[in-house]
């Protein structure tokens, strides 16, 4: 295999670090890698699935330029005025010109890497053992239900748990802790705490929370009543709830998070956690439903859950690491692994931009466009973009990897795979880059807690709510398509789409 080097002149910032391009000896991109346990098995030769990034040091003289320069893409493609889709390549002219995409010369800066720091801890209550990955030794605690015997040393002092919330992980959370504990003969309540008025009073009496026996009850008073407090609100709501919150508090009680968003909030202001209390977090790896769902599902074995991250953030009298681990474990989780708060939220939130959520609406909004402007029904371009990636592409890749996707398609579907990859992976990266710089600055959080008060009235202004997805034009031909879909068609996988989902999953990466 041989490399090209991009020239310096070719980077985004003089800062960036070169990268370079695998070529097979035809000289277009490689693909193909063993990304699966299947390809594995085989023996597959292992090679990138994406262009191979390679940090060089950096030099304070200007670069010189390579030997060779990287084949010119035809991003056209991506183009609505573009020719039918199955007329659509990625060609490289091979002749070293530098004729064509600008996309395809710029390439995009990439951020220095560093070293990850040490996320050593000690429990005196759990086992902790000590794991190797990709040659850095990283920490965890195992959980399972013989563990829960466990928690009322790991809960020293604490007689109330203060459940803060009843939105995606409130529930969750508060029932796990709560039949934890009761299995393991332990006298601390759960008491949910919501704001008054608030229609999730109904919700949490029917999971067994009342205010007769004690853990059901206003916010605020949960808070000042606790000697833990897991802040399970929304990112909003924290930010305009948080003095108010901490007022509240009993000195040296601990807070709990399950997001870092208030900690980057605070830091955009200049601002810090009370130094009277401790600052944890644990942060499952799934959403609330699915944390309580295996949690139920461990019942009949021992072992379901969801593996989560802990963090010690700030910690006042040395308890702090083992309350955080037995509230993981009380959730069901099979693996708790160190992290800090600042590495967690600016993770999450970059990753709920990109291919959680926000790069994904992205992607399935710009395509429905492009097909239908090519003269796609919009019925086919529902199905050929929404039901794809969130039905058959979405389930292939979790039960048996993304070198499956591709290895579903015909030789043909495997030329547009191809395109579409070659002409949206740079794109992807330097969109995906522009929005880490927003997380890492602060830009995206400050954006969401001036959403966040759009909603009502505040400082003399007046409310400005946001309208609602599913009033697009997309989502009003979906109403019709899932309508009309039988139960449990997830179609076939369509090759563009499927080639602009899997650049944009490796970029991200």
């Amino acid at each position: 295999m041989e490399t090209i080097t991009c020239p310096k002149d070719t980077w985004k910032t003089p800062t960036a670090h070169a990268y370079k391009l695998p070529l097979q000896q035809d000289r277009t991109p490689i693909f193909l890698s063993t990304l699966s346990s299947a390809s594995k098995s085989k023996k597959m030769a292992a090679t990138s699935f994406t262009p191979f990034l390679s940090a060089q040091t950096p030099s304070s003289k200007a670069a010189k330029p390579a030997a060779r320069t990287v084949p010119t893409l035809n991003f056209s493609v991506l183009s609505s005025t573009s020719k039918p889709l199955r007329a659509l390549k990625a060609t490289s002219n091979g002749n070293g010109s530098g004729v064509g995409s600008a996309i395809g010369a710029r390439m995009v800066s990439m951020p220095a890497i560093k070293p990850p720091a040490s996320l050593d801890f000690e429990t005196s209550v759990f086992k902790k053992e000590k794991v190797s990955l990709a040659g850095h030794d990283e920490y965890i605690v195992r959980g399972g239900r013989d563990f829960f015997k466990l928690l009322p040393d790991a809960f020293k002092g604490i007689k109330q748990i203060g459940v803060i919330g009843w939105g995606s992980q409130g529930p969750a959370q508060a029932q796990n802790l709560r039949d934890s504990l009761a299995e393991a003969k332990s006298d601390i309540v759960v008491k949910i705490g919501l704001r008054k008025g608030s229609t999730s009073f109904a919700e949490a009496r029917a999971a067994g929370f009342t205010e007769e026996n004690g853990t059901l009850g206003d916010m605020y008073e949960t808070v000042s009543g606790s000697d833990l407090v897991l802040l399970l609100i929304s990112d909003a709501a924290q930010a305009d709830t948080y003095e108010k919150l901490f007022s509240h508090m009993k000195p040296n009680s601990i807070l709990g998070l399950s997001h870092g968003f208030l900690l980057g909030h605070l830091q955009s202001m200049g601002l810090d956690f009370p130094k009277n209390i401790s600052v944890i977090a644990v942060c499952p790896k799934g959403m609330g439903p699915s944390v309580r769902r295996l949690y139920v599902q461990g019942k009949e074995g021992n072992g379901a859950g969801i593996n989560s991250s802990f963090a010690v953030h700030q910690d006042v009298d040395g308890r702090s690491t083992d309350v955080a681990l037995g509230w993981s474990v009380a959730l069901g989780s099979p693996f708790t692994f160190a992290t800090t708060l600042e590495q967690e939220y600016k993770s999450d939130i970059f990753g709920e931009r990109g291919i959680l959520l926000g790069a994904v609406h992205g992607i399935v909004e710009s395509l429905f466009r492009r097909y239908t402007e090519n003269g796609m029904s919009e019925y086919l371009a529902y199905k050929n973009t929404v039901e794809c990636i969130t039905g058959i592409i979405s389930k292939t890749i979790s039960t048996q990897g993304m070198l499956a996707v591709y290895n579903s398609l015909s030789e043909e579907g495997r030329k547009e795979f191809e395109a579409a990859y070659s002409a949206s992976y740079y794109p992807c990266m330097d969109i995906l880059y522009e929005c880490y710089e927003d997380v890492a600055t602060g830009s995206e959080i400050r954006s969401v807690v001036l959403a966040g008060r759009r909603f009502y009235d505040k400082d003399g202004l007046p409310a400005f709510p946001m309208g609602k997805i599913d009033q697009a034009r997309m989502w009003k031909v979906g109403e019709r398509v899932r309508s009309a879909l039988p139960a449990g068609d997830l179609g076939p996988v369509y090759p563009f789409t499927a080639g602009v989902y899997v650049a944009l999953m490796m970029a991200q990466v």
